[in-house]
């Protein structure tokens, strides 16, 4: 009998890769996953929220093929080549107030760059995040995120980087009910910077509008708003985590822009800039930007051409076939759909998101996180059809990020697998 790919793997694969599932996917199409054994899968997942436009889109396979007959590589610090500053260009047009970008590989990458613009262009040695923040698995990416099993056994890390409580208004730092609440996570954020770094030595303030791989949490509008006016008042570089927000996952084409009259300096793209083609983007205000020495960073195959010319069809994609629109339209019907799944299920402790951004956190009748029942249900909607992955500190939450195309017959079916999972994993 022939071996399974994961009994393969064993003996040549490093075990540190965690997994959500077990499947084995030969193809992809639109919205749908194909395993080797020819079973068909619903996918929810979205390999992690980067096939937005879904699997292998036409266009960009277009564009793709296109660009590899004409030049595969030629590394930005040789030479121009026009996909990499047609991409700026583009971005630039979409979100003028951020009109430099710089070219990465991923996520991880991009925040690494965002550490490093920040400390160079304020001579500043302190960034501040958030705990329970995700930012990536680098070491400096690491040193920002806020979640001790992602730092365990790499210490030291970088030294001058603080964490501060994010709005969790499911499960408050303080103890507090959102309708009550006087954002306390804000006056820690003020504390910190009275007890411990002085506001004069923080370069960046670091955050997701809404916190990924930490359980799909919403930071509040006042929150956001209210540290713009302090980075003001002290100088400070506020950058923005897209990374798995951004690209019309929330039904705008960044979280941020859901804020009326809020702005960061700075912003980190990657997953689905590039329909799974490896891209990521820092981008940043031009003044600050230009404070960037020549030669003070850089990058080999960041913005590489395939994957410019994959990220502009990408884009093109977004805008041609309304996209933001439908991930607003069908992550509303969704949303809703999960939120009566609440009320008739006392094990979901809440259901929140944007567009199609949505997580369902499942608790136990203490409110404790229940990581077993979460493993479960992604376990059980996994053989009968259907890709969810989980999420949260306390791998508690099941994430619900399926490609942008989805339709709203696709979105039932697919709530109705998940539903019937839940039920019957009781």
């Amino acid at each position: 009998m022939s071996q399974t790919l994961e009994e393969r793997s064993k003996k040549v694969v490093t075990p540190v890769l965690p997994k959500y599932g077990t499947t084995e996917i030969v193809r992809g199409d639109g919205v749908y996953l194909f395993g080797s054994d020819g079973k068909k899968y619903l996918d929810f997942g979205s390999g992690i929220g980067v096939v937005n436009t879904g699997h292998c889109h036409p266009k960009v396979v277009k564009a793709a093929k296109e660009q590899i007959d004409l030049l595969i590589h030629a590394c930005i610090h040789v030479s121009w080549y026009p996909p990499y500053v047609q991409l700026a260009e583009r971005l630039a047009e979409i979100v003028p107030s951020l009109g430099m970008a710089f070219f990465t590989n991923s996520g991880t990458e991009s925040v690494e760059a965002a550490i490093k613009l920040a400390r160079y262009v304020t001579h500043r040695p302190a960034i501040i995040a958030f705990q329970g923040a995700f930012h990536g698995r680098t070491l400096g990416a690491a040193s920002v995120t806020g979640n001790a099993k992602l730092r365990r056994h790499y210490e030291p890390l970088l030294p001058a980087v603080y964490h501060t409580p994010y709005p969790k208004c499911f499960c408050c730092s303080f103890g507090q009910k959102r309708e009550s609440c006087h954002l306390e996570c804000y006056q820690a954020l003020e504390n910190l910077l009275d007890t411990v770094v002085h506001p004069q030595e923080v370069a960046a303030i670091l955050i997701e509008p809404i916190m990924g791989e930490g359980g799909y949490y919403i930071a509040p509008d006042e929150f956001l708003k209210k540290i713009r006016l302090l980075s003001d008042k002290h100088e400070i570089l506020l950058i923005v985590d897209e990374v798995q927000s951004g690209i019309g996952r929330t039904g705008k084409m960044f979280a941020w822009q859901h804020i009326v009259g809020f702005t960061p300096d700075a912003m980190t793209l990657a997953k689905a800039l590039g329909s799974g083609f490896p891209i990521g983007a820092l981008l940043a205000r031009p003044e600050v930007m230009r404070k960037w020495e020549m030669g003070a960073h850089g990058s080999t195959f960041g913005g590489n051409p395939v994957s410019c010319a994959a990220a502009l069809a990408t884009l093109d994609v977004i805008q041609n076939e309304s996209l933001l629109e439908n991930a607003r339209s069908i992550g509303s019907s969704l949303y809703e759909m999960l939120v009566e799944l609440k009320a008739k299920d006392q094990r979901i402790g809440d259901v929140r998101g944007r567009g199609m951004m949505l997580a369902i956190e499942f608790t136990k009748s203490d409110g404790a996180p229940d990581m077993e029942l979460a493993k479960k249900v992604i376990r059980e909607a996994e053989a009968r059809g259907l890709i969810v992955i989980g999420g949260g500190l306390y791998g508690n939450v099941v994430r619900i990020i399926p490609p942008l195309i989805l339709t709203r017959e696709q979105a039932e079916k697919g709530f109705t697998i998940l539903s019937d999972s839940i039920q019957a994993v009781l």
